[in-house]
Parts: C-alpha cells; structure tokens; sequence
C-alpha cells in the first residue's frame, strides 16, 4: 500500500482540525443532542462523508473533542510541574498547585468546553468515560503527593481532586477573567489550608 505523502498527512491533519472547531462551535450553541451532522460539515466546509471516514459520526466527533480537551489539560498540567521542579520546587504541594494553576487557565482558555462537557448533555456512555478519566486524575495526584494506599490518603488525594475540578466548573462560568483568576486563587488557599502533606502522614 502506498505511503501517505506529507501534504496529503497536513491536509488530513487539517480536516480534522477545522471539523473538531466546527464542532465544538455547533455543539456548544445547541448541545449534543439537539446537534446537527449537516451543520457541523457546513461549518467546517467538507462533506458528511468526510465526517464519517474521519470520526465514524456525530458520537466519535464530540467524544474526539472531549479527548483533545482532556490531553490539552494533562499537557499544560505536566508542563508546569516539570518547570517547577527544574526550577528547584521539591513541595509535592506546591508542585500540586503548579499543575492545579496550568489546569485552571486551561478552564478558562476552553470555558465553552467545561460548559459543555459539564452540562450533561453527552451520548450515551459518557459520564462513565468522564469518570473514569476522573478516578486516573486522582491517581496521577497520589503519585505526584506521594500518598500511600490506606482510606485516609485516598480521601485526602480524592477531596484535593474535587477542589480542582469545582474551581474548573466556576473558572469556566466566571464572567470575566479577573473573576476567573480569583477562583483560583481561593481554590489555591484552600488547598493550603487543607494542610495535605499532614494528612497524608508526612513530617
């Protein structure tokens, strides 16, 4: 079978690229359900065909969206705590709120998305994807906190979690940015405040 040449792998790239923006405009102005395949292709200036080969519908199209959202965040988290710890930040703590901090002007960049995502309007089987794409983020924090495998590390880890994920939900529904900034900022605090290193055993 031939080989792609690199213009036809850039225009492949490209496609798919324009049909992700079309969607995540048509579904955020009318939800998944109420969504249309015809509109999305409208926007994006290809073909339901085009669509199908490249996603295999309306389904694949708005969970591909959901995938790329997610990775972004996973991205912008890891590459502030790898640049905290070259830059000597050793707390896991504070390298928690790195990532937090990445992960929550994240929620603003893409505040249609979180809305999107949060409202419950998906296909079917999504919340299950939503929480298991959950349940790793909380064990990918363990391991950046350190935390041990008894039900209080767990918790602990799990609370710190949710904190994260709620300050996402107000950041994305804040009306300006500077509110959206003192969200995290509180969302900051409070993990301070939590203490965690103490309630996870620590010295």
């Amino acid at each position: 079978m031939a080989r792609k040449s690199s213009w036809e792998w850039s225009r492949t790239a490209q496609t798919r690229k324009s049909m992700l923006q079309a969607a995540r405009e048509v579904f955020g102005e009318h939800g998944f359900a109420e969504a249309s395949v015809s509109e999305v292709v409208r926007r994006a200036g290809s073909s339901v065909g085009s669509l199908y080969h490249h996603f295999g519908g309306k389904t694949e199209l708005f969970l591909a969206l959901y995938e790329d959202h997610q990775v972004a965040h996973e991205q912008a988290a890891a590459s502030s705590v790898a640049k905290a710890k070259k830059q000597g930040v050793a707390d896991p703590v504070e390298l928690l709120i790195a990532g937090a901090r990445a992960y929550l002007a994240g929620a603003w960049e893409r505040r249609d998305l979180v809305r999107l995502f949060i409202d419950g309007d998906g296909p079917p089987g999504f919340e299950l994807i939503r929480r298991t794409r959950g349940r790793e983020w909380v064990r990918q924090n363990a391991v950046l906190l350190g935390a041990g495998g008894d039900p209080l590390d767990r918790f602990t880890v799990a609370v710190l979690t949710s904190i994260i994920g709620e300050a996402a939900r107000e950041v994305a529904t804040s009306d300006s940015e500077q509110e959206a900034q003192e969200v995290i900022e509180a969302a900051v605090t409070l993990i301070h405040r939590l203490d965690p290193l103490r309630s996870l055993g620590e010295p």
